[in-house]
């Protein structure tokens, strides 16, 4: 089965970009990943650039809208994601487990729903 591992991350909580608690963060995440590819469930995953760079689209009243920023006001931000293939949703929670921000933000498991 197919999981999207969607990472989130407090923004006021996680570490700052340049600072040594950021800076030995980054080889955990280069391990987990290597991990994944090593294991073979790995699909796909990037991280992604600030909640202050999106751009949300949506219709309402037949009018389309457009809005700078993410669509939900929430206190943490969608950061990256990882596609993993594994048996169950117990090996995708496994994964989830290994993932470095879950002192200061959360991982997401969704399975990814497959049409005919």
């Amino acid at each position: 089965m197919r999981y999207m591992l969607l990472i989130y991350t407090d923004p006021q909580a996680a570490p700052t970009n340049g600072t040594p608690e950021r800076d030995a963060e980054i080889p955990k995440w280069i391990a987990v990943t290597e991990e994944m590819q090593a294991a073979g469930v790995l699909l796909g995953g990037d991280p992604l650039e600030g909640g202050e760079t999106a751009t949300t689209v949506r219709v309402r009243g037949g009018e389309q809208l457009t809005t700078d920023g993410p669509f939900a006001e929430t206190k943490e931000l969608l950061g990256g994601y990882y596609m993993i293939d594994v048996a169950d949703l117990d090996q995708a929670l496994a994964w989830a487990r290994k993932m470095p921000n879950l002192g200061y933000g959360s991982v997401e498991v969704r399975p990814i729903r497959d049409f005919p």
